[in-house]
C-alpha cells in the first residue's frame, strides 16, 4: 500500500461530512447540491451506468475517477443533460438539482445548462476575439449594454486567473492564446453565465505541467463560490484537488468517501487495485 499512502501528502482534510454511497447523509450536513439517485444511462440498448447514486457536495470539489470506460464521462455530462444531443440516448432514476429533477419534462435545457456550466477536455475556443469568447454567453442570453459585458468579461477572466495576461489584448483572436491559456479562456466563458456549478472534464490532461498546476490552483480558488465536480485520470490530481473522490468500474459506482480515506484506506478490493495499479 505504499503507493496509497503516498497520496496522504497531497490531500488536506475535507471542509464538509461525507459518507459511504451506501449511507444517508451525516448528521448535521447540508443538504447536497447535487444527487443521483438510483441512476441508469442508456446508449440505445447499451446500458453505460447502472444504479448510480451519489450526492455531491455544495461549494467543494468532487474527484469521479476510474478506468478508461467506465461511464464517469457519461455521468459528468449527464449532470448539465449534454448528452441530449446524443440520438437514441435515456436516462432512468433520477438526477436533482437543489432537490428538483433536472429531467422532468417542464426543465428548461438552455435556463439548466447557465447553471450548470461545463469545461472540456481539449480547449475549444471559438474563432472570435478573447473579449467575444467570454461574452458569448451572456450575449445569447440576451445581454446586449455594452457597459454589462465589459464588467462581465473583466470579472469572469480574473475569475479564470487570466485577466493580467489578456487585459490589454481583448481584441487579438482568442487562437493566438497558448493552450494553458485558452483553457482558462474556456473557464472563463463558462463563468461568464453566472454558474452554480461547473462541469470539468479532464481540463488538464493536454496541458504542460506548469499549466496544470495553474489550473489546479484555479479550481482550488474556484471552488469557494462554485460547486465543482471533475473528471480525472491523474488520481494524484484528485487527491491535491478534491474533497471527496468517487471511483467508478464498468458503468457502476464502486465507491465514494472523502479523498484522503478512499486513497489511504479503501473499503472495496476494487478501489484498493485501481489506485495500486492492479487494473486499469
Amino acid at each position: 500500500m505504499a503507493l496509497v499512502k503516498a497520496f496522504t501528502q497531497f490531500v488536506e482534510p475535507p471542509s464538509s461530512p461525507v459518507t459511504d454511497v451506501a449511507q444517508g447523509a451525516a448528521p448535521g450536513a447540508r443538504p447536497p447540491k447535487l444527487e443521483t439517485v438510483q441512476m441508469g444511462f442508456f446508449y440505445g440498448l447499451n446500458q453505460a451506468l447502472r444504479d448510480v447514486s451519489l450526492k455531491i457536495n455544495e461549494r467543494a470539489v468532487t474527484a469521479l475517477i476510474g478506468p478508461s470506460g467506465c461511464g464517469k464521462s457519461t455521468y459528468l455530462r449527464s449532470l448539465n443533460r449534454m448528452n441530449d444531443i446524443i440520438e437514441g440516448t435515456r436516462v432512468s432514476g433520477k438526477v436533482m438539482l437543489d432537490g428538483e429533477d433536472i429531467y422532468a419534462k417542464d426543465v428548461d435545457v438552455v435556463s439548466l445548462r447557465k447553471r450548470i456550466g461545463m469545461v472540456f477536455q481539449k480547449s475549444t475556443p471559438f474563432p472570435k476575439s478573447i473579449f467575444d469568447n467570454v461574452a458569448f454567453g451572456p450575449r445569447i442570453a440576451g445581454l446586449t449594454d455594452k457597459a454589462k459585458l465589459t464588467e462581465i468579461v473583466e470579472q469572469s477572466l480574473q475569475r479564470a486567473a487570466l485577466w493580467n495576461e489578456a487585459k490589454d489584448r481583448l481584441r487579438d483572436s482568442a487562437m493566438a492564446l497558448s493552450g494553458g491559456q485558452q483553457q482558462r479562456l474556456c473557464i472563463a466563458r463558462a463563468l461568464a453565465t453566472s454558474p452554480e456549478v461547473l462541469l470539468m472534464d479532464e481540463p488538464a490532461s493536454a496541458l504542460d505541467p506548469a499549466s496544470t498546476s495553474r489550473i489546479e490552483d484555479l479550481i482550488f480558488e474556484l471552488k469557494q463560490n462554485y460547486t465543482i465536480v471533475i473528471v480525472t485520470h491523474n488520481m494524484q490530481q484528485a487527491a491535491r484537488i478534491s474533497e471527496v473522490t468517487a471511483f467508478f468500474c464498468m458503468g457502476r459506482l464502486v465507491e465514494v468517501g472523502q479523498t484522503k480515506q478512499l486513497f489511504t484506506n479503501p473499503i472495496q478490493k476494487e478501489t484498493e487495485d485501481y489506485i495500486t495499479g492492479r487494473f486499469g
